[in-house]
């Protein structure tokens, strides 16, 4: 008890202490302990254990009184000397409570920060997604799921966070994180994402996004923007051209932009009700969160046709005029940004278009550009971390998924080769969302595969996307009992093999993170890849 009592004397931490501690919670509860995760605060010791498939929180104190935990029922506890030892399960309770007694396990605002968005569907790549940002410089946004995700996941806006929040403690990650509740299209999504605790919202108007403005004739464009809801965006036809027309908007670092007639004309009918929702979206979510403090995300991203560098002035010129303030905006970026492959497209037409969206969001903000559907898009990172000098947010989420497939095909081949036949049956269905352009048809059969080859799939961008797409499927696919059909068995895979899953998803990530790291990346997955004997192949004290 050495350590443990020391630091309730207030030495402070050091990763000899935190080892030492380990060990001893290790020897007095039974749990493996994660030496990362040993913090001491308010007269506390606490640290995350791990009871076979399971965590639990440990607590150790003196005179019996464990503070702003002691509201939560211990599994066991008991006494060594004048210190009390327990044990609480990781709940939902919890995990509230952690986040107000240890401030950086709680997400915080972000500002413009260069950032990148983690998202993990599982709730189990936290640890795995620290390493990969780990001396980058990058705010790591580590709570990042869009609505859908989570009814496609059937998971909670707290069990998102909450995961999170345990995966931040088991790391020992004390830098700072932010928080994503990704593409909200109605109140009713800010009300259940801003009770749980998120910090940045990301406002999708995509459903009011008029796409045909790009074609339809002239007249039928004028009769769509008398249409508009006027009233709402608190001006009038009139007014509107009187702003833009005839005049010169110069930008920052040089060029301009102008507007022509036609292109006021189709711009305003294009995202006219996108901005009018995204002002009331925004106002909304100021009386829910004003007194603590909240970012904002603009994502026009999920459209059929480009934002020109026109509409997205109008855009950010119209709601900067409503009172709208913003950290980031997703433009529709020119080319193809399909889920889980490189970019598809001209990267010199790219580069000048992304140009001019840099321009603009220097010259009205300035606020960060942001790149969803962001997943491995290798061949466009050199160029927007480039032309962005840091004002940039990445946002990536089923990549992280598909490294966890990865896994699971080197130590569990039986669970990959069912997960990629059930893909195939699940295809048709599920591709109906997304813009993709996998060819199953050239994706191998899994009784074609031996199980060193079936990692392959994952090589080739029509099998990233076959698994991509249906994910959903997959982890909500039930049994005739009703048991899960795979999410169980695909969670204690990579449970059972965490460093492995780190591993893997920390390399994969870095790939992501590198282009936009403000300073070297240092060597945090050295010697991860690879099992290493006793302890420290699972990176705690057993």
């Amino acid at each position: 008890m050495d350590a443990i009592n020391r630091l309730l004397d207030g030495v402070p931490l050091c990763p000899a202490l935190q080892e030492q501690a380990a060990r001893e919670f290790r020897r007095i509860c039974g749990f493996a302990t994660y030496p990362a995760s040993v913090a001491s605060t308010q007269a506390l010791v606490l640290a995350l254990g791990k009871d076979g498939r399971s965590r639990q929180l440990l607590l150790a104190c003196r005179q019996g009184d464990f503070g702003p935990f002691s509201s939560l029922t211990p599994n066991r506890q008991q006494a060594v000397g004048d210190v009390q030892i327990a044990a609480v399960s990781t709940g939902p309770d919890a995990a509230a409570v952690l986040r107000k007694a240890v401030p950086w396990t709680s997400p915080r605002l972000c500002g413009l920060a260069t950032s990148v968005g983690l998202g993990d569907r599982l709730g189990l790549a936290t640890p795995g997604h620290i390493l990969a940002v780990r001396d980058s410089g990058c705010v790591p946004f580590l709570a990042q799921q869009s609505v859908r995700e989570m009814t496609r996941t059937q998971r909670t806006p707290r069990q998102v966070m909450d995961d999170a929040v345990w995966g931040v403690l088991q790391a020992g990650w004390k830098q700072g994180f932010g928080s994503d509740a990704d593409h909200l299209k109605t109140t009713a999504d800010i009300d259940a994402t801003a009770a749980a605790g998120f910090t940045m919202f990301t406002v999708d108007p995509g459903d009011h996004v008029c796409g045909e403005a790009d074609t339809m004739t002239a007249a039928a464009a004028s009769t769509a923007a008398q249409a508009l809801p006027w009233t709402n965006l608190e001006t009038n036809p009139e007014e509107l051209r009187n702003r833009y027309l005839d005049r010169r908007f110069p930008l920052a670092g040089g060029g301009e932009v102008r507007f022509t007639d036609e292109a006021l004309l189709r711009a305003v009918v294009k995202y006219g009700r996108a901005i009018a929702h995204t002002a009331a979206m925004y106002r909304h979510l100021a009386t829910k969160r004003g007194a603590d403090g909240f970012e904002l995300e603009v994502s026009v991203d999920e459209t059929d046709t480009p934002t020109s560098d026109t509409e997205h002035y109008l855009v950010a010129a119209e709601l900067k005029r409503l009172g709208v303030q913003w950290v980031s905006l997703a433009p529709r970026f020119i080319g193809a940004f399909e889920k889980g492959i490189d970019y598809k497209g001209d990267l010199k037409v790219f580069e000048h278009s992304y140009a001019r969206h840099v321009a603009i969001a220097r010259t009205l903000g300035p606020y960060k550009l942001s790149l969803h559907s962001g997943s491995d898009k290798f061949s466009v990172y050199p160029i927007a971390a480039r032309l962005s000098e840091g004002l940039i947010h990445l946002k990536t989420a089923g990549t992280s998924y598909l490294e966890a497939l990865r896994v699971v095909a080197g130590v569990n081949p039986n669970l990959f080769r069912r997960i990629l036949d059930f893909a195939f049956e699940r295809f048709d269905a599920d591709k109906a969302t997304y813009h993709i352009s996998a060819r199953i048809e050239t994706v191998p059969r899994s009784q074609e595969l031996s199980d060193g080859q079936l990692e392959t799939v994952l090589d080739c961008n029509d099998g990233r996307q076959l698994l991509h797409v249906t994910y959903g499927s997959v982890l909500t696919a039930a049994n005739p009992d009703g048991s899960h059909r795979f999410r169980r068995e695909l969670c204690e895979t990579l449970i059972d093999h965490e460093e492995e899953h780190y591993a893997v998803l920390a390399a994969h990530m870095r790939k992501h993170v590198e282009p936009f790291a403000s300073q070297g990346l240092g060597t945090g997955v050295s010697g991860l890849a690879k099992p290493l004997s006793g302890a420290a192949s699972r990176g705690m004290h057993e």
